[in-house]
């Protein structure tokens, strides 16, 4: 049985997470894309600290896509560096995580 991670990125935009959400469900990369706005996140860039408005994209998926979806998103991203980190699904429904398996099976 393949194990479920729960994969994060910060986008630019609400347009930019919904554009590669939807990419990636269609591209069967990921069961469920969920994003959303209202957050600032401060960081070190270059020698400097940013300030930035970022919206959040949250990704259902198995961890042996891992590669793959990582390679994808930084296809699609508009940021040099996008954060793309996994975090593993310790627990969780037995449907859902079936349901998770189903919908990223069959490329």
């Amino acid at each position: 049985m393949a194990e479920a991670i729960l994969v994060v990125t910060m986008c630019a935009s609400q347009e930019e997470a919904e554009r590669i959400g939807c990419a990636l469900v269609d591209e069967r990369l990921v069961a469920c894309a969920s994003w959303g706005s209202g957050l600032t996140s401060v960081f070190r860039w270059q020698g400097r600290i940013e300030r930035q408005s970022e919206v959040i994209l949250l990704m259902k998926t198995q961890a042996d896509l891992f590669e793959r979806l990582a390679l994808r998103i930084r296809e699609l991203h508009s940021y040099q560096v996008p954060e793309i980190v996994a975090l593993p699904v310790v627990a969780g429904d037995p449907d859902y995580l079936a349901w998770v398996r189903e919908s990223t099976s069959g490329r």
